[in-house]
């Protein structure tokens, strides 16, 4: 099968480590990836939503910025990898941890990025490629200003502008996750500070995302107010909203006759596997915590699970969605659950492509993930469609690797809380 890779003419591969960038090894080597997509160039990313443990130290210095960039190189030299992604989320605050490490701490890591680019570049070369990914929302584009994005740009090739999540667990009410509006915004925040518009990705997202409401939003299903979606005290995910990939076993109907009990503790729709007691977790782990039975638990594979039923309702989403011509986005609020769904459509990434892409006249496009799309391929055969309409040969997907991402596979989960994300990349979840 191709579908999944017509037009893809970069792969990056998710995540190393931040702070043990040198002895990195994908789980699925590199020479795979070759083969599977031999027209592209691989690369691998370092990050990822909610891992800043080695980039804050990395910028405490220019020794320590040094070192790290050193341990990039080394990386891409036993690899093998075309280049390097940098998925710091994010630069000056408001990460996952930003409530143990309050943003008035990591104002030094404003000035220090650009220099942590300038050392990384100097350590890989001018043969490797160097990218970035970058915050969709103005309030985590901190270190991304008029001011600090001159130094930024002339070192990277690529800038993957992560034009999702534009509603996520930190926000009050209801309203689109990646609009054509929404992403239009984010586009044009970038491009007001600098930014040169040959070197953006805008970013794609091959899932929903859905938030519990306070009450009925039937009358008024966008800017209803929401259930508290994370902690207040430790910012961690609460439970009460998620992603949704287009994967298998989130689109396909479920055949209650085909499923077996569980006998190694997994459960789910991918091994048709139910709990012999307790909960079906959203991740396909049996348990009893609050963990397993909140939050994405999955009704028909398990019992005891609390909240709501996310995969019944994802069905009557589907089945019932609602496009807002004026945004330019997908949504559906489910009465019975209390849920509001948020997504995009083929028909609004070819919008995309004639009011973003075309109109502001960008370098490329790149989609979180390949094997979050693996049920029809519907959202990433729309983008290489557009792209070889427009011209255009970048079309970049993030691998994750820590499933086989090649078969579509891959979960979407923690490591994103709802938030944060394994991506597909280019021209590719807080």
């Amino acid at each position: 099968m191709t579908e999944d890779r017509a037009g893809i003419d970069h792969v990056i591969l998710a995540f190393a480590a931040s702070n043990n960038t040198a002895g990195f090894q994908p789980k699925i080597p590199i020479s795979t990836i070759r083969s599977e997509f031999s027209n592209a160039k691989v690369m691998i990313a370092i990050g990822g939503w909610g891992d800043d443990y080695g980039f804050s130290p990395a910028v405490a210095s220019e020794t320590a910025m040094a070192t790290w960039a050193l341990g990039v190189a080394e990386m891409l030299r036993t690899t093998g990898a075309d280049g390097v992604d940098i998925d710091w989320e994010y630069p000056g605050g408001n990460g996952a941890n930003y409530k143990q490490n309050p943003n008035s701490g990591k104002v030094r890591e404003i000035e220090g990025f650009p220099k942590l680019l300038g050392a990384t570049r100097q350590a890989i070369g001018k043969d490797k490629l160097l990218s970035i990914a970058v915050p969709g929302l103005e309030r985590d584009m901190i270190a991304f200003t008029e001011q600090t994005g001159p130094k930024v740009w002339p070192h990277v090739d690529y800038i993957n502008i992560m034009s999702y999540d534009l509603m996520n667990r930190r926000d009050n009410v209801t309203k689109h996750h990646t609009s054509v509006a929404g992403a239009t915004k984010t586009i044009e925040n970038y491009l007001r500070i600098g930014v040169p518009p040959e070197k953006i990705n805008i970013g794609f997202a091959s899932y929903a995302k859905w938030f519990t409401t306070q009450g009925d939003c039937g009358s008024k299903p966008l800017n209803c107010p929401i259930v508290q979606a994370e902690d207040p005290v430790t910012g961690k995910d609460a439970g009460t909203s998620g992603a949704w990939t287009f994967e298998d076993a989130h689109m396909k109907p479920i055949n209650q006759n085909q499923i077996q009990t569980s006998m190694d503790g997994t459960c789910g729709p991918e091994k048709m596997a139910k709990c012999s007691t307790g909960c079906c977790s959203q991740y396909g782990n049996c348990g009893t915590s609050q963990e397993h039975c909140m939050g994405g638990c999955q009704f028909a594979f398990g019992s005891g699970c609390q909240g709501a039923d996310v995969q019944g309702s994802w069905i009557r989403a589907q089945a019932n969605g609602i496009l807002d011509e004026k945004e330019g986005g997908m949504y559906y609020f489910d009465k019975k659950e209390s849920l509001f769904w948020t997504w995009d459509t083929p028909e609004l990434i070819k919008r995309k492509f004639q009011d973003i892409v075309q109109t502001y006249a960008l370098g490329g496009v790149m989609a979180w993930s390949l094997g979050e799309d693996s049920y029809d391929w519907s959202h990433i055969k729309q983008i290489a469609a557009e792209l070889s309409d427009v011209g255009y040969r970048k079309h970049d997907v993030v691998l994750n690797d820590e499933e086989n991402t090649l078969t579509g596979d891959y979960v979407y989960g923690d490591g994103h809380s709802p938030d944060s994300g394994v991506w597909s990349e280019w021209y590719k979840r807080e």
